[in-house]
């Protein structure tokens, strides 16, 4: 058997498993689990880490005050040394659209050997619990806390929903993906691919299972029983994460808490990535610390993408024009199995199914953004946001 061949074989094998026992990744339909009304509405408060966010707070900001909970709620605006005005626009925001009270604050820049945004929300989560928001006591803060990225707009219902599946199912941590945005040609062909490798990563009902052993987040919308926090020791005890959603889900699973992940339906992420670039820094910035910064991993990952993506076209081509059958069979195959698992994300960001094809075009793009990754941590520059650079935990 030729190694062209044998290539083929190996990606088809890998494909049968993934299709068949990745814990059905590619389905799309886990949305929130069946609730009910609580008879007493949890107390919340609204965490929202904001750094230089003035261009998507007047599109997210809103509707979290305008949050239709029958419960107390109020909404927490941590504004991470922005130079850009977030502060001021969100109190101009609160003033123009009444509804939930809207406290923002300031904690300065992160303690040495934390990341920003966890700075910011051990910052926002103290403020709460000190403070007494959302008309608890001082001191012993809201039951629940909604930690939600700057750039995720919420439909009225969101929080009361979430909050009906957090007490419904004895929840501890319940977490929606965000539907991102998708308008560009570059957004189409890459957005809905990342969801798509998240899930293969990350099964989510393997993460939902009361027993199972798998865990993330996605940090743009977590709802959080305060106690959980306090017994996971979070955010603190993941204060270094450049990951902090995954490392979050793993710190409350370890301590015995329940979480559940699952795709949005009302949540929506309102930040553009209209260009190549904006989205590739938005994979490199991270994808090497996913990786643990291990050399190893990374070559692992590199192998396992070029067999498992690149391989299929290619084995189907290179089989046909050179007259092997057998690997332009198995490549084929592979790669209808492939397409056929991307179609239902496809059709999750209501994108034609035309594109489904082009995923090995995809995963090469993101083959080599984690390969930039890589490199820019090793110049130095790895895991950069908005001015700030982090080492991975053992340097900092």
């Amino acid at each position: 058997m030729g190694l062209l061949t044998a290539a083929a074989y190996a990606s088809l094998a890998a494909w049968l498993w993934l299709t068949l026992a990745q814990g059905m990744f590619w389905r799309t339909d886990v949305r929130l689990p069946p609730r009910t009304a609580p008879a007493r509405w949890p107390s919340v408060a609204i965490v929202v880490p904001a750094r230089d966010e003035a261009g998507v707070l007047t599109r997210s900001l809103p509707s979290l005050l305008v949050q239709d909970y029958p419960g107390a709620a109020e909404v927490i605006l941590v504004d991470d040394g922005s130079t850009d005005g977030t502060a001021g626009l969100a109190l101009r925001l609160a003033a123009a659209h009444p509804g939930l009270p809207l406290t923002v604050v300031s904690p300065g820049d992160p303690a040495p050997g934390w990341t920003g945004k966890l700075w910011a929300l051990r910052h926002g989560i103290a403020h709460a619990r000190d403070t007494g928001a959302a008309g608890t006591a001082a001191g012993t803060g809201p039951e629940f806390l909604l930690l939600t990225d700057a750039d995720i707009a919420h439909e009225p219902d969101s929080l009361r929903e979430l909050v009906a599946a957090a007490t419904s199912a004895g929840l501890d941590l319940v977490s929606q993906m965000a539907r991102l945005r998708v308008v560009t040609f570059w957004e189409r062909l890459v957005v809905p691919a990342f969801v798509y490798f998240f899930a293969q990563l990350y099964p989510f009902r393997r993460i939902n299972r009361p027993t199972g052993r798998t865990a993330a987040a996605a940090g743009g919308c977590v709802l959080l029983r305060t106690e959980a926090a306090v017994r996971a020791s979070v955010p603190d005890s993941i204060r270094q994460a450049v990951i902090d959603d995954v490392s979050l889900a793993r710190a409350v699973r370890r301590s015995g808490g329940r979480i559940w992940l699952g795709l949005a339906e009302r949540v929506d992420s309102v930040r553009p990535y209209p260009a190549l670039g904006d989205l590739w820094r938005m994979v490199s910035r991270s994808a090497y610390a996913q990786l643990r910064h291990h050399p190893l991993l990374l070559a692992a990952t590199v192998a396992g993408l070029v067999l498992v993506y690149l391989v299929p076209p290619a084995a189907l081509l290179a089989g046909l024009a050179t007259g092997r059958p057998a690997a332009a069979w198995a490549g084929g195959l592979a790669w209808l199995l492939m397409s056929g698992t991307y179609l239902p994300m496809l059709r999750y960001y209501r994108q034609p199914a035309a594109l489904a094809p082009l995923l090995p075009f995809t995963a090469l793009l993101y083959l080599l953004m984690t390969l930039d990754s890589a490199s820019l941590h090793y110049r130095g520059r790895g895991a950069a946001w908005k001015g700030r650079t982090y080492a991975r935990p053992s340097d900092a």
